[in-house]
């Protein structure tokens, strides 16, 4: 098994798990395939992961074009807060979440 992991990815975990879900299961070029034309932001960096997962399994000596994306977990890496001002002197709290994405390559049994 290989794994790739994003450890502090600037965009909310909830919009992120869109794009995980779409490439679960699948295999290795298909999920590629299927990120390349994905008009999402989390694209970009998944379809990233996942190349770097599967060199990282050449590198172990697995033929990275039989390998399945076992499993993608993301989660929340923190978040960056602030405040803008607003009417009458008060101020609302800005939320900048970030995300942790792991990917992990396997075979299919």
């Amino acid at each position: 098994m290989a794994t790739a992991s994003l450890k502090s990815y600037n965009q909310s975990p909830r919009k992120v798990r869109l794009v995980a879900d779409l490439v679960k299961g699948k295999k290795v070029p298909h999920a590629l395939a299927s990120l390349a034309f994905l008009p999402k932001r989390a694209a970009e960096p998944m379809k990233k992961l996942i190349e770097s997962a599967a060199a990282n399994a050449k590198a172990q000596g697995v033929d990275a074009e039989t390998l399945v994306v076992k499993s993608v977990t993301v989660g929340s890496a923190g978040m960056l807060k602030k405040y803008m001002p607003r009417a009458r002197g008060s101020a609302a709290l800005i939320r900048r979440r970030k995300s942790r994405i792991t990917v992990e390559l396997g075979s299919r049994h």
